[in-house]
């Protein structure tokens, strides 16, 4: 690790000491700034946020340990060394206490200020380090404040442009879209837009809680309201006040839960399961869900007057084949994430990969694009992700790419779900669960087909 001009402030209020120390750091390196009192050196902290500041423990007005105190407030990151003539324990254990990474006597001896200062820098240089690698996981992971949604297709800014506006306020937002569009992604950045940010967003998937636990999920439930309720459990809306819940696949809450979650998001109130006290939240609600709504409530499979009070603010979210510009963009965040997870060195994606990216309709949408792009990087054996990498199916002329099949009229129902579902599979390089979803069935469908082939094979 290089400390070649590695920022240093030394602050001391004898002239001599300072040109002494410059000349020894300089010659080390550094790039040195002198100062000849503390408040000369809070100034040049302020102004600099050096790497490491060396400073003289007494001096006239504001002493080191003052200096110190305030190189904490100002500087964090800066690693801070103590010099004096009248080192004691308690000195030094003062100083450590309030931060110091080092304590060192005069006189001044060149070898042990060389040594001081260079592990001083290499601590600074690793926890800087360590900060900046903290940030960029969380960004490429989707997490933390450095995440962000990603896009700069006309579609996609116009979506952006209604977040900008509806975000900082209190109205509830109807994200929809097609599966692995992105719903939450968007969900998550509306809360972090908004006055709530500094609280919690609550997720839920709606269509993952079984129908006779949905209730017990959001609202909580008292100690013996049934068998195994040993103690009080708070539902997700008590975990999202002050804050944001988002109801993921909302579509597909059964009736009765939907009555309950009209009252919830009418009132702001509720009872917990097996409970008598009504529980009073503030939580703002972000829904989303990729069944055409409208249709549900004329089929009256969904309630009309939920509907409304979800859809008072409506974005609809493009499926990435509108989205071709951003195509290289999300392909660039995700090879970036995944080669950091996986210890990969690879620096980007060569011209005919992105071409095939660019260029496959991406049925999945961009859920399909980050487990190629996943899949693309474990297997990728050079600096480059290319078009090889790439499954079968999204590959180039050359490289092995989807065939069409071309069926006779009266063939068979069963035959046409047993091609479509091979052909499936095959595509997704055998992923039964991306090949359900671009099915639009159920991956023990797909399951409960394979084993009846094999079933069928065994009795034959």
């Amino acid at each position: 690790m290089s400390t070649e001009g590695t920022r240093v402030l030394v602050v001391d209020d004898e002239e001599s000491n300072l040109k002494v120390l410059q000349r020894v750091l300089e010659k080390e390196g550094y790039q040195v700034d002198l100062a000849n009192n503390g408040p000369e050196g809070l100034d040049a902290l302020r102004a600099a946020s050096p790497a490491l500041l060396l400073t003289d423990l007494k001096m006239p007005g504001m002493d080191g340990l003052e200096l110190l105190k305030a190189a904490r407030a100002v500087s964090p990151a800066t690693e801070v060394i103590l010099m004096t003539a009248h080192g004691t324990v308690e000195l030094a254990v003062e100083a450590m206490k309030e931060g110091a990474y080092d304590f060192i006597t005069k006189p001044l001896k060149r070898h042990d200020i060389v040594r001081a200062v260079g592990k001083g820098i290499e601590k600074a240089m690793l926890v800087s380090e360590n900060r900046r690698l903290r940030e960029q996981i969380a960004a490429v992971s989707g997490e933390g404040p450095g995440a962000q949604v990603i896009g700069r297709s006309a579609p996609f800014r116009a979506v952006m442009d209604v977040i900008d506006q509806v975000a900082p306020s209190e109205a509830t937002v109807l994200i929809s879209g097609e599966s692995g569009t992105g719903k939450e992604v968007l969900a998550r950045a509306i809360h972090r837009l908004s006055a709530r940010s500094a609280e919690a967003m609550i997720a839920v998937n709606c269509a993952a809680i079984p129908e006779n636990l949905i209730e017990s999920e959001l609202f909580g439930y008292e100690k013996g309201a049934f068998t195994g309720a040993a103690d009080r459990k708070p539902g997700r809306f008590e975990l999202a006040d002050g804050g944001t819940l988002f109801l993921d696949e909302v579509g597909e809450l059964s009736s009765s839960a939907q009555v309950k979650l009209l009252r919830a998001i009418q009132e702001g109130e509720f009872e917990r399961v097996g409970g008598t006290t009504t529980v009073a939240v503030d939580v703002r609600i972000v829904a989303a869900t990729n069944r055409d709504l409208e249709r549900a409530v004329a089929q009256r499979s969904f309630r009309e007057d939920l509907y409304y009070r979800l859809n008072v603010i409506p974005l609809k979210l493009p499926p990435l084949r509108e989205r071709r510009d951003d195509i290289s963009l999300l392909a660039a965040f995700f090879v970036a994430r995944y080669a950091l997870r996986n210890g990969k060195q690879i620096k980007g994606i060569t011209d005919e990969a992105l071409q095939a990216l660019i260029a496959y309709r991406w049925p999945g949408n961009i859920r399909e694009l980050e487990n190629c792009i996943e899949r693309a990087v474990v297997l990728c054996r050079t600096d480059q992700l290319g078009a090889a990498d790439l499954p079968r199916h999204m590959q180039p002329e050359g490289h092995g790419g989807p065939r069409q099949i071309v069926f006779a009229i009266g063939t068979p129902l069963r035959e046409l779900e047993r091609v479509a579902i091979d052909e499936t599979l095959r595509y997704t390089g055998g992923d039964k669960k991306l090949a359900a979803r671009l099915l639009g069935i159920a991956a023990r469908t797909i399951y409960r087909r394979l084993e009846g082939e094999r079933g069928d094979g065994e009795n034959s």
